[in-house]
């Protein structure tokens, strides 16, 4: 099973832009002090819009995936998840679900059982798609990971019941693509795309960009083990897709631009050939303060590169890990907000919709230790001594999406209460 991105933060924090906040940058909302862009796109799917990554990769033993396995929830998939199996951060909220999977953990703070759901069961779906609508969320980036493993016939139900989910509720979906562990990359995510995930462009939900058909590429130039690939067939796969037809995006370390720390020298030619591009962004902050550094000293340079190359920019904004006591109640995630738009970002993508396991995720959460596993030591969205509702994070990146659409004016201080 692909580790993923999980693997990237380890080294979390450590990889801060530089020390002190310089002065100058974009100083007015939406403007760039750099050359005018070589060419602009307009309003699309993804630019000028919010976009989540979503995962939808928990399964359940009994929900019919072909898996069969907890994916996802436990690192030993084939036992139910309990205090001493655990795959996730954070819990979820499941009073939605018309369907849930009881657990080996104890009871919920509250007296309820410990029940998980199955991203497999089309209502769960279904509802996180509904979620989206009503908080303004704009387009899902589902993610697929190699699709030729034991993994695979999953993943391909699972794109189908996100394009049903995104029909019904009138939200908008592409392929992205995360190449970790995919020694056959650079054949077989060609093979993919021709014969499986193109068909789903033929969806009126599919996102379109500048009249193309939107695929994200994440991973290639990451200075790691599961990403070891040659600039080369980068390259080359970049341009196939663009041949395509394809708006293509790129989902590429968080120093691509210098090409040191988290990426692989010699990789310049390979970003640039992207239409967009999206900096990844997990593990690398932890504070509104530093997120003032970012803004400075990676942002600003970032936004500026693009511009110069005529290539749309979609900066991560993240709520931050709730485990490692990050969010702020809902000030660092603002924050990120604010600095993303003031720098004149295309767009903005959400790190992640449904992330759990990282404890990043925007989609209901327990919101007190009642909705927890009695002695679990997963922290609620009230760890700081702050009520926030379940839904807060949803309702914070709507407010995000607004001002990103100018539609709230540019702020610093966070509009949205925790609590309605």
């Amino acid at each position: 099973m692909a580790l993923s991105r999980r693997a990237l933060i380890r080294s979390a924090l450590a990889t801060t832009a530089g020390a002190g906040i310089i002065a100058g940058g974009r100083a007015a909302y939406g403007t760039s002090p750099s050359a005018p862009r070589v060419s602009a796109s307009g309003p699309g799917d993804v630019v000028g819009k919010i976009t989540v990554g979503y995962q939808g990769w928990f399964a359940c033993k009994g929900d019919g995936a072909p898996i069969d396995a907890w994916w996802h929830w436990a690192p030993n998939s084939q036992n139910a998840p309990s205090p001493t199996n655990k795959g996730i951060k954070s819990w979820p909220d499941v009073r939605e679900y018309s369907r849930t999977y009881p657990t080996d953990f104890p009871g919920l703070g509250g007296g309820a059982p410990a029940a998980l759901f199955s991203s497999y069961d089309q209502q769960s779906v279904d509802t996180h798609f509904a979620w989206m609508r009503d908080h303004g969320i704009d387009t899902a980036a589902l993610q697929r990971f190699n699709p030729y493993g034991s993994e695979g016939p999953t993943r391909d139900v699972m794109a189908q019941k996100v394009r049903q989910a995104a029909e019904a509720t009138g939200r908008k979906f592409y392929v992205m693509y995360d190449v970790s562990d995919w020694t056959s990359m650079q054949s077989q995510i060609k093979e993919d795309w021709t014969s499986k995930m193109r068909a789903h462009t033929a969806s009126g939900a599919y996102a379109v960009q500048n009249g193309k058909p939107v695929v994200c590429i994440w991973g290639f130039g990451f200075n790691d083990n599961q990403r070891p690939f040659e600039p080369a067939p980068c390259l080359d796969v970049v341009n196939w897709f663009k041949n395509q037809g394809c708006y293509v995006i790129g989902g590429v370390p968080t120093h691509w631009r210098k090409g040191e720390g988290d990426s692989r020298p010699g990789f310049s030619d390979v970003y640039h050939a992207f239409d967009m591009l999206s900096p990844w962004m997990v593990g690398r902050i932890g504070s509104a303060a530093q997120s003032d550094e970012f803004f400075a000293n990676v942002n600003t340079p970032d936004q500026a590169d693009c511009d110069a190359h005529g290539i749309d920019y979609q900066p991560c904004v993240m709520p931050g890990d709730l485990q490692e006591r990050h969010r702020a109640h809902g000030d660092f995630m603002w924050r990120q907000f604010y600095n993303m738009v003031r720098v004149g970002a295309q767009g903005i993508y959400i790190s992640m919709f449904d992330e759990y396991n990282e404890g990043n995720q925007i989609a209901k959460t327990a919101e007190s230790a009642a909705q927890v596993p009695a002695g679990s030591g997963i922290w609620a969205l009230d760890e700081d001594g702050t009520s926030c509702s379940s839904d807060y994070y949803l309702r914070l990146t709507g407010d995000g999406g607004r001002m990103l659409k100018k539609e709230i004016a540019l702020t610093a201080t966070r509009p949205t209460p925790p609590r309605v």
